[in-house]
């Protein structure tokens, strides 16, 4: 079953699109009580199918490590969780102006238990307000006051897989305008990408 939702919200001018397609998307789950896992899918990202399979078993809140590749560096960096088991113990980060954070993960880097959302006693939450991303919040620390509305502390979160050991994950960071596609790709009326198998 899926559903095409559609973001009202004029967001030609905002810092950032995805807060107010998230926020449709959260409020559509909170209005129908929809209980599922809840898991923000980047589209310059390449996932294993593996992560998938793992999303099915998280009970609360679970985080994993994200490879992110920075062009401009030539390098790859890892951001998320430092687990021990499936308990997180710490975090990965190497963006120094990204340190005051409470939480160091990507957006694509965790899900959580929809009825978090809409069943507040459940969970213990101390408040009934809903959970939602802020559109004001400095670029950075949108995943950041995000999980700190779902979770207290790490003690809520699951490490997944156990030990937070596998990159399911890689955040390539592209901009449309600026692709390169590699020899032999062609593009046929800006559509689609062939790539001829060989």
């Amino acid at each position: 079953m899926y559903r095409h939702l559609v973001c009202g919200h004029n967001s030609t001018s905002a810092k950032d699109r995805g807060v107010y397609q998230r926020n449709t998307a959260l409020e559509h789950i909170d209005r129908h009580k929809l209980d599922a896992i809840v898991y923000f899918a980047d589209d310059d990202n390449i996932f294993s199918l593996d992560l998938f399979d793992s999303l099915r078993d998280i009970n609360r809140f679970g985080t994993w490590p994200v490879a992110m590749l920075a062009p401009s560096k030539n390098k790859a960096i890892l951001e998320g969780p430092v687990c021990n088991g499936s308990q997180v113990i710490g975090w990965h980060t190497n963006d120094k102006s990204k340190r005051l954070r409470r939480f160091h993960v990507d957006m694509s880097g965790f899900a959580f238990n929809s009825t978090i959302l809409w069943d507040p006693k459940r969970w213990h939450r101390p408040t009934s307000i809903p959970i939602r991303q802020l559109d004001s919040v400095k670029e950075g620390f949108q995943e950041t006051t995000f999980i700190e509305q779902v979770v207290e502390d790490e003690s809520q979160m699951e490490g997944t897989p156990a030990g937070c050991s596998k990159v399911m994950n890689w955040h390539l960071h592209l901009q449309a305008h600026s692709l390169v596609y590699p020899k032999g790709w062609q593009l046929q009326k800006n559509l689609d990408v062939v790539l001829p198998i060989k």
